[in-house]
């Protein structure tokens, strides 16, 4: 039965492991249109290649098995019996009940279906805790475990595959934020938190991700969350489709900022840094979302306009960077794991158990063959755009220049010109992409980059001196050749020389460096230490004669 997109990726996912090579068993997906989050639920059928079967067929197809994830579905045309997989971590959320004024629990069938329904746990505790809410569940329950904490696991390996394909440095750290739906989650509390992350983050040391619920997406659209984090996206936000790949990103992940949903659980259960930026009362008390709730750190949000840059949003407000630096040096992942080995029981066994229940469900022996294997999950699949614009911060001590770079579209770029003072001895300027769109920050930027490298010194050096004649207002303008060279045209007619001796090849952070020894009043000559994020480069400076560049 697929009813919403979440319900129907939970039957998905286990139906083609558990029935693998068995041509005995004829699968047919009925779609319920009713509810209000089905959107979505027809383009993922027909992504699959199911075969789906009108809604009012139901009662005049005769079927020895129903399978589902939704426990809303009217199932009153027919009198197969039901097996009922969970579309999360166990049932530990009260939500409003479409059938009446009261709540229910999340995942538990009507009264009416109970005498024929067979309700899927992946932990013991869960049958007695299902036998206090509701007595009718007693001798209900069958122990299976969850296929997709084993997938989890399995996955574990292949985290450097997937932050390769994530685009994360080795020297970077991911932070994944995760919200669940309704007006409690991460989302519906701080909407514009994502944006609040990347203005703090500097982006050289962190990459921050979002996965929402399906619902979200149902509810307003892909085109409205992407409208609704615009300026994040534009910042580097890696969206990742509800569907393709948040298993993935949370491998990848080196801490996740999450809610009472089943994404941010299955992050504390594999031990990963977990901070709670929202906790709805939705939460059964005593069960073990509950106690994540209770042992897992709070965000606080700060309050005023993005744009810290590192620092707290408000007089004796911790800042985002802060919170979650401390986060992860914190971290005892036993006090969190201990809460997942509450909710999985023998991880590992699954989809096996699974294939053992479905086939004395279907009356049929059980396929010889081994159990279905415990496979890791798919690369992500990130919407992601490219940072263009950023705002730099360098400050100059001796030889060394420390960079730090905020993107542009939410670290405050239009309200603040740059720096003449040098406040602290921090320079604070503008840096463009001469690709960027919004042509009004490359007017008024003070670094202006080629985003690709030139094919030799000369067209490098011919960009950016014809750059800077189209661009009076800017300071500098730089570009790299193949060989990985920078060179950088000064207002004053000079033209600067920057080579790293380590993997540097970026001209904005190349550009970065001699735009600090400029405003600090330092000579544009010798070697000078690039110290960026966690690590170290020497950049070799130099002015080129006069006569060697044309």
């Amino acid at each position: 039965m697929a009813r919403t997109v979440t319900s129907t990726v939970r039957v998905l996912d286990v139906l083609a492991p558990v029935l693998r090579d068995d041509p005995r068993v004829h699968v047919v997906f009925g779609y319920d249109p009713t509810s209000a989050f089905s959107d979505g639920v027809p383009d993922l059928l027909r992504a699959h290649g199911v075969r789906v079967m009108p809604w009012d067929q139901l009662a005049r197809i005769p079927c020895d098995l129903i399978v589902t994830a939704t426990e809303n579905a009217d199932l009153s045309g027919t009198d197969a019996p039901v097996l009922v997989l969970p579309h999360g971590v166990g049932f530990h959320k009260l939500v409003p009940d479409a059938r009446g004024p009261r709540d229910r629990v999340s995942g538990l069938v009507p009264e009416g279906l109970l005498h024929r329904a067979w309700l899927t746990i992946s932990h013991p505790d869960q049958a007695d805790q299902l036998a206090a809410l509701h007595p009718g569940t007693a001798g209900r329950t069958l122990l299976v475990g969850d296929p997709c904490y084993d997938e989890l696991l399995c996955s574990r390996d292949l985290r450097a595959r997937y932050r390769e394909v994530l685009g994360i440095a080795e020297d970077q750290r991911l932070v994944m934020l995760s919200s669940t739906w309704r007006t409690q989650s991460l989302l519906g509390r701080h909407p514009d938190l994502p944006a609040r992350l990347l203005a703090e983050l500097p982006l050289d040391e962190y990459r921050v991700a979002l996965v929402s619920h399906p619902n979200v997406v149902s509810a307003h659209g892909s085109w409205g969350l992407r409208t609704g984090q615009t300026s994040a996206r534009e910042a580097g936000l890696l969206l990742i489709p509800p569907t393709a790949g948040w298993q993935a990103t949370l491998i990848a992940a080196d801490v996740v900022i999450g809610d009472h949903g089943s994404v941010t659980f299955y992050g504390a259960a594999l031990g990963k840094p977990v901070v709670l930026g929202a906790f709805g009362d939705e939460s059964i008390p005593g069960t073990p979302m509950a106690e994540l709730g209770r042992l897992a750190p709070r965000l606080t949000v700060p309050t005023g306009r993005p744009g810290g840059h590192g620092g707290p949003g408000g007089p004796g407000e911790p800042g985002l960077y802060e919170q979650i630096e401390r986060a992860i040096t914190d971290h005892d992942p036993d006090r969190l794991t201990k809460i997942g080995a509450a909710a999985f029981a023998d991880p590992g066994q699954a989809l096996a158990r699974l294939r053992t229940d479905l086939y004395a469900l279907l009356r049929l022996p059980e396929p010889t063959a081994p159990p279905p294997p415990v496979r890791a999950f798919d690369d992500p699949l990130p919407e992601r755009q490219e940072v263009s614009s950023a705002v730099v911060m360098t400050a100059v001590d001796g030889d060394t220049v420390a960079v730090r770079r905020f993107p542009a579209y939410v670290a405050g770029a239009r309200e603040e010109a740059d720096d003449a003072d040098g406040t602290g001895g921090v320079h604070r300027h503008l840096s463009c992409q001469d690709r960027e769109r919004d042509r009004g920050l490359v007017e008024s930027a003070s670094v202006l980059t080629h985003h690709e490298p030139a094919a030799t010194p000369t067209a490098a050096a011919r960009w950016a001196r014809e750059t800077l004649r189209r661009y009076p207002g800017s300071v500098l303008a730089a570009a790299t050749t193949a060989r990985g060279d920078c060179l950088v045209a000064l207002r004053d007619g000079r033209l600067a020389e920057a080579s790293a001796t380590g993997p540097v090849r970026d001209p904005g952070l190349l550009a970065a460096v001699v735009y600090g020894r400029l405003r600090a009043g330092r000579p544009l000559e010798g070697i000078v230490t690039l110290r960026v994020g966690g690590r170290e480069e020497d950049v070799a400076l130099r002015i080129r004669p006069t006569a060697a560049h044309d």
